[in-house]
Order: structure tokens, then C-alpha cells, then sequence
């Protein structure tokens, strides 16, 4: 019977495999708002998946709209597993068509680089490969449903509805997002996106100052009460990153907007940064302000039973002989709204590297490898359908 330690020196034997995949991946564009490329792109990656781990049990293919499509496979175990596990994977990215040109895929050594790698396409590719090596080396694992989504990078909103349905018909939820610094993700911050516009009178600035209303001095004190609304502490980010009013310097601004992102860790934050939002009142009386946008992710808390989910991944990467930490991070993904269901969630099971959203994206090939391993081992050991962080008959796959 194979072991889990068996796992690096069979992987080790297809590097090339996965780094051609890797390459073949991320050289098809995928920006998220360009559907036809996120539809042929998403054609590439089932074909893919079908001549890498075989055709799907079912599939459903929801519209996207204007967004990139949602598909769902399901990829039942070959053995007895009762139990269901969701894995998270968007196939779009940050990049605009034609960044290839100038920056194409290049391998150095033991860094593959290229808009989407880290970030995250390189995810996809250790999960399908643990997969395969499950099935190859005739490792249990659990009943796999895969959700591809096209539209995560712009808040999921054509596919939160899907993976909202999905998740819940599971046990647990691993999101293939990258690593970061190569810890895992057990908490993230919920986010959200608000916009604030004053309304002003418009009058000449230098004729009748005294008259009517700046919208821009209206706004510029708005940014002062929402920056102040920070508290680190807590882990409360606000941050204005637009703005923008105004017709010409000699008008007192007619409308100004200001555009915001807010992090925070927890529910009582999120209440109270809804009150200073609520509470924004006019400095002048002949201005108004109005406040628009919602919450674009709820927070991803680090509950008990993700917290074994994680001691599972941890147990595994100690047999493979690497040591694995978990952290809390800003950035959100479509886990939290796994998580925000009450389900366990594990993320940043995907690459090790850096560089998201940066032209320097890159990610180890080594670590791509060592990944895999760890995917292939945690599916092993949740192949059980004993609850989370019980040892059951699994442990004879890690001794």
C-alpha cells in the first residue's frame, strides 16, 4: 500500500508535466472583463481537466452575464467516501489582454513567472495533479465537487449565488488561492466597497464667496471623519483611494465623489462602520451627502472546526517533512462566503511565491510540487467521514 510519503518522489517525476501545464494555463488570457477570453479560457481548462483526471460525474455551467461563466464538476471518489469536499478555484485575473507581449511565461531556475500564476492559476494545477496522484499511487480521498469561477477578482458577482448553493451540499470548503509567504489562510477580513458623493451649490469662487455650497469642501471632510473611523487595533482598515468633483477652479464644486475600501475582522465592526457611514451629516446646509455601495465579502473567522481543519493539513505537511503555518490576512476571497455559512474553510492552498497583482507575480516550482503533495495527503485524510480532526482509518495511508 502506498503511503503519503510516497508522494514526493512520484511527483518529483513529473515536474515537467506540471510546469508545461502551468505554462500551457497561464499563456490563455483570462482578465475578468473580457468574457470571450474568460469563455475560451474556461474551454482550455476543461479540456484540460478532462485529459488530466477524466470526465466529471456531472457538470453545470452557469452564465456569468457580462462576467466570466461558473462551472461545476463533480468528481466522485473511487472508493466508499460518504462525505463531500468544495474546492474553490477562479480562473480569471487581474491582467488586460496583450500583457503577454511584453511579459511572456519564463522559467528561471526554480521561478515560474507570468500574469496569473500566483495568483491564481498555479492553485488549479496542484489540485488536478493531487488528483491524479491520488489515483495513481490508489490514495483515498473524498468526493471532490469543483467550482470555477470567472468573476473573483471583481467581487464575484455573478458567481457568489453559486458557490453559496454549492458549498453548503459539502463538508468542508479548500480554496486553492496562494499561500501567503507559504502559510495557509484560516481568517480573512470581510471588505467593503462604498461610495460617498456630496452634492454642493455651484457659485463663482471669486465673486460670491460666500455663496453657495463646496462639494469638494463637503467631501474633504468626509475623508477626515472616515479616515479617523480606522482602528488598527482592531484590525479596521478605511481607506479613500478615489476621488474625484469639480468643474474648474473658479466654480465652488457643483458634486465631488469619494470612492472607499474598508476591511474589517469582525460583525461588531462591521456594525460600526455602518453607523459612521449612516451618520455622515452635511457641513453646509445647502449640501447633501449620499452614501452608496454595500458589503462585498463577510468576514471569514477562524472557527474550531476550520482550526482542525488546519491541524490535518499541518499533520500531513509534518509527515511530508515541511513545516506549515497558518495566518490572517486583508485581502479576501470567495472563501469567505464558505465561511460565512458556518462551514470550514482552509485557503491558501495554492502557490508559494509572490507578486499578486504585481508584474513581479512568480511562484517556486519546488513549492508547486511540495503543494501538490500536501493537497494529495489532506484529500487522503478527510477521505474518512469522521469528523474533522479525528484520526481514522486514513492514518494507515501517513504511517
Amino acid at each position: 500500500m502506498n503511503t503519503l510519503q510516497d508522494l514526493p518522489s512520484w511527483i518529483s517525476g513529473k515536474r515537467e508535466d506540471l510546469v508545461g501545464d502551468l505554462a500551457a494555463y497561464v499563456s490563455r488570457e483570462t482578465p475578468s472583463d473580457d468574457k470571450a477570453l474568460l469563455v475560451s479560457g474556461l474551454a482550455w481548462v476543461e479540456e484540460w481537466l478532462q485529459d488530466r483526471i477524466g470526465r466529471p460525474a456531472s457538470r453545470r455551467l452557469v452564465d456569468g452575464g457580462i462576467w466570466g461563466d461558473t462551472l461545476v464538476l463533480d468528481y466522485p471518489s473511487e472508493g466508499d467516501a460518504g462525505g463531500w469536499i468544495t474546492a474553490l478555484c477562479h480562473y480569471d485575473t487581474v491582467w488586460s489582454a496583450g500583457t503577454l507581449r511584453d511579459w511572456p511565461v519564463a522559467v528561471e531556475g526554480d521561478r515560474f513567472s507570468g500574469p496569473g500564476a500566483f495568483d491564481m492559476k498555479g492553485g488549479l494545477v496542484q489540485l488536478v495533479w493531487a488528483i491524479r496522484m491520488a489515483k495513481e499511487l490508489g490514495l483515498p480521498r473524498p468526493n471532490v465537487r469543483l467550482v470555477l469561477n470567472g468573476d473573483e477578482e471583481v467581487g464575484s458577482p455573478a458567481s457568489r449565488s453559486v458557490i453559496e448553493a454549492e458549498v453548503v451540499r459539502g463538508d468542508a470548503v479548500l480554496v486553492f488561492e496562494a499561500s501567503a509567504g507559504g502559510a495557509l489562510k484560516t481568517a480573512r477580513k470581510g471588505v467593503g466597497i462604498f461610495h460617498v458623493k456630496a452634492t454642493g451649490k455651484e457659485a463663482h469662487a471669486g465673486l460670491d464667496p460666500e455663496v453657495g455650497a463646496s462639494a469638494i469642501d463637503e467631501i474633504a471632510r468626509v475623508i477626515l471623519q472616515l479616515h479617523a473611523a480606522a482602528d488598527l487595533a482592531k484590525g479596521t482598515t478605511v481607506n479613500v483611494g478615489l476621488v474625484h468633483g469639480g468643474t474648474r477652479t473658479n466654480v465652488k464644486a457643483g458634486s465631488a465623489v469619494a470612492d472607499l475600501d474598508v476591511r474589517v475582522t469582525s460583525e461588531a465592526e462591521v456594525r460600526r462602520i455602518d453607523s459612521v457611514l449612516s451618520d455622515l451629516v452635511p457641513h453646509s446646509p445647502e449640501a447633501m451627502l449620499t452614501v452608496s455601495g454595500a458589503w462585498n465579502r463577510p468576514v471569514m473567522a477562524r472557527s474550531p472546526e476550520t482550526a482542525r481543519l488546519f491541524a490535518e493539513a499541518e499533520r500531513v505537511a509534518d509527515l511530508l517533512g515541511f513545516p506549515l503555518a497558518e495566518t490572517s490576512v486583508g485581502g479576501a476571497s470567495d472563501g469567505n462566503f464558505a465561511a460565512a455559512l458556518g462551514l470550514p474553510v482552509l485557503d491558501g492552498l495554492g502557490a508559494v511565491g509572490d507578486g499578486a497583482h504585481a508584474r513581479h507575480e512568480w511562484i517556486s516550482i519546488d513549492g508547486m510540487l511540495e503543494r501538490t503533495c500536501l493537497a494529495a495527503g489532506l484529500l487522503a485524510v478527510l477521505a474518512e467521514p469522521a469528523e474533522l480532526g479525528q484520526h481514522g482509518e486514513a492514518d494507515a495511508m501517513v504511517g
